[in-house]
């Protein structure tokens, strides 16, 4: 990802984006790893997507300056190109974060349902640890498959967040978070190691979730034990399946190309 600014203020400061076209992208009743017309995401994709989104989270925080805090972490946000690298797209309620001895920006709360902080709806007050809660949203949704919201399926699982509260609680309990997509074809000690780094993204404390350098470093680690089955199932997908630029989930406001940053 290329960006250049001339000063300070945001209005100033240009991403130069990647045009993605063709508008392909997710059918709106199709989970998230279901990019339209594909199949599932294999289990080495989905790791990558992972730790193509947290660095480019990375490099808003820690690259740009002054840094960024994108403020609307979802999977309709993410596209996959060609060989399932993730692109963070729509920066519409991205925000200058803060700088100097500032630890928060103050501002009206915006965003979407469930991926906003806890701490962030009720103050205010945003922060980079806003951009964590909402990558463990996702992270999450990659694990399970599921939407963070789905009205298709029973009441008591409707709610990612609430549907996953008892696994996330006891270590036992971490396979069944695991999408059944997947056939069983993950490494359990490779799942379990992700579903902690999630669990620490969602922490209702923003001063005790990690910095988005610490979720990289253990992504990375996830992503150097690539998992190869002896059977690989034919119903997965994986970056030598794929064809045209895809959405992670359901795509808003999107007709005919869609922009997006991409970092590399």
């Amino acid at each position: 990802m290329a960006y250049a600014h001339d000063t300070t203020p945001l209005s100033d400061m240009r991403l130069i984006l990647e045009l993605l076209g063709g508008g392909h992208g997710c059918s709106p009743r199709s989970p998230p790893h279901v990019p339209l017309g594909k199949q599932p995401l294999d289990w080495n994709t989905r790791v990558r997507v992972a730790v193509g989104v947290a660095e480019g989270l990375s490099y808003l925080h820690n690259v740009v300056d002054p840094p960024i805090i994108y403020r609307d972490m979802k999977a309709a946000n993410i596209l996959l190109d060609d060989y399932f690298s993730p692109k963070l797209s729509d920066f519409g309620l991205a925000k200058v974060g803060p700088v100097g001895a500032r630890t928060h920006v103050s501002t009206r709360v915006m965003g979407t349902y469930g991926y906003c902080a806890p701490d962030y709806v009720v103050s205010g007050k945003l922060t980079m640890k806003s951009d964590i809660y909402g990558f463990g949203v996702l992270l999450l949704e990659l694990i399970t498959g599921r939407r963070i919201y789905d009205a298709s399926r029973p009441k008591p699982e409707q709610q990612l967040l609430t549907w996953s509260r008892p696994f996330l609680h006891d270590k036992r309990k971490f396979h069944r978070l695991a999408d059944p997509a997947l056939q069983g074809c993950f490494p359990t000690s490779a799942l379990n190691q992700l579903v902690v780094i999630s669990i620490m993204c969602l922490q209702d404390q923003p001063h005790v979730r990690p910095i988005v350098a610490d979720v990289v470093i253990g992504l990375n680690h996830v992503a150097s034990q690539p998992y190869v089955p002896e059977h690989p199932p034919a119903s997965l997908s994986s970056p030598a399946k794929c064809g045209s630029p895809q959405y992670v989930g359901t795509p808003s406001r999107t007709r005919g190309g869609r922009r997006a940053a991409q970092y590399a």
